[in-house]
């Protein structure tokens, strides 16, 4: 048998596995927050989180085939979130300066949570209608659509960071 001390040294984690273990959980959740909050690019950190936690364990559960099953899951969802917003911008007419509104208004409005989230990128959206020289009345439809767009891609954001945890899970439990 080993001497105590030797044994005491074997059982508690390395300085470096706590470092990779607490980077993973920071990711992770900051990625959590990003799926609500569009400033902060909630897919890609919760991809990375996911990496260095397989990482923590020399990927002996989580290996190569479930990464790159989640990196492109995390390309879906920051696309569909992309997407969603111009496409439900420009359903309802909305100019490129009312896209750029709405995410100059959806990064502004998550410092007034919760209401922000909602009304930035519609309040964005309609100043970018009225600075491209259109009515109040078509800067009002862009407002709906961008803020339309915004919730549906944050809802299939969500959606598929639930799927990512869901598959990191049970590859990770199984």
């Amino acid at each position: 048998m080993a001497p105590p001390h030797l044994l005491c040294a074997i059982a508690e984690p390395m300085p470096v596995e706590i470092l990779i273990w607490s980077g993973a959980a920071l990711l992770l959740v900051l990625g959590v927050v990003g799926l609500v909050f569009p400033a902060i690019p909630g897919p890609p950190l919760m991809w990375g989180g996911m990496l260095m936690a397989a990482w923590a364990e020399q990927f002996a559960h989580v290996g190569t085939k479930t990464l790159t099953v989640l990196f492109i899951l995390m390309l879906v969802a920051v696309a569909l979130d992309f997407i969603a917003g111009a496409l439900g911008a420009r359903k309802f007419g909305a100019s490129g300066w009312a896209v750029f509104g709405a995410t100059v208004g959806a990064i502004l409005g998550m410092f007034f949570f919760p209401i922000g989230l909602i009304a930035g990128p519609f309040i964005g959206a309609v100043a970018g209608e009225v600075i491209a020289g259109r009515n109040l009345d078509a800067a009002g439809r862009a407002g709906v659509g961008a803020t339309i767009g915004l919730l549906v891609g944050t809802v299939a954001k969500v959606a598929l960071g639930i799927v990512m945890i869901a598959v990191f899970a049970a590859v990770r439990f199984s």
